[in-house]
């Protein structure tokens, strides 16, 4: 388990190994999510770090609604 202290003026410093295993970079924004009584800190990524990420959906099939047109 990796810890980490949350200074007094409620500042955390994200260890490492957990910056290089998530590619969290100095500046960059993340949210923080409460989720059944615990704290989720997940990164914003930017559009060009989404790229590829639905590709493992790709055998989803998919099929559109049939046209609704107002008369």
């Amino acid at each position: 388990m990796i810890t980490s202290l949350i200074s007094p003026k409620y500042q955390i410093v994200i260890p490492k190994e957990i910056r290089r295993k998530f590619n969290v970079t100095p500046g960059q924004r993340v949210s923080l999510i409460e989720k059944d009584g615990y704290l989720e800190l997940r990164p914003i990524l930017k559009p060009e770090q989404l790229m590829g990420l639905l590709a493992d959906c790709a055998h989803i099939p998919f099929e559109r609604e049939p046209d609704r047109s107002l008369p």
